[in-house]
């Protein structure tokens, strides 16, 4: 083999094993499970400041009808799915899969936790012909 051709299909190896994974939300929450939030985020002690410290800002935040904030944090971690890395075939779409991580956490008038929920879902997403 001559040296272009080496050097060609190592920078192509290389691109194809950094292109396989990918995460978007929140990556305080990637270490996280519901054991280990409920240790941290404790009803009617934990304030939405000390929340704010442990994960940073919440990606959406709304109020209950009575007037009571929730905020909402989400963490996706996915990989490339072996389709991705088939000639030809992944011309005509994409596929990714792996998990999301999501808590939500209701405050009282007093921004102080009045209850959390962390919860851990499968997901996938996919383009194309593979919707």
């Amino acid at each position: 083999m001559t040296r272009p051709i080496k050097i060609f299909l190592i920078t192509a190896l290389s691109v194809l094993m950094l292109s396989g994974c990918a995460s978007s939300g929140n990556q305080s929450l990637k270490n996280e499970s519901e054991f280990t939030v409920s240790s941290k985020v404790i009803a009617g002690q934990t304030s939405a400041a000390e929340v704010k410290a442990m994960f940073g800002s919440p990606y959406e935040t709304s109020y209950t009808d009575s007037g009571m904030l929730i905020w909402k944090f989400r963490l996706d971690d996915l990989q490339s799915d072996a389709v991705n890395f088939i000639p030809i075939v992944n011309w005509f779409g994409s596929s990714m899969s792996g998990t999301r991580k999501e808590l939500v956490i209701l405050f009282d008038e007093n921004d102080v936790v009045k209850r959390s929920n962390m919860s851990e879902s499968d997901v996938e997403t996919k383009t194309g012909v593979w919707k």
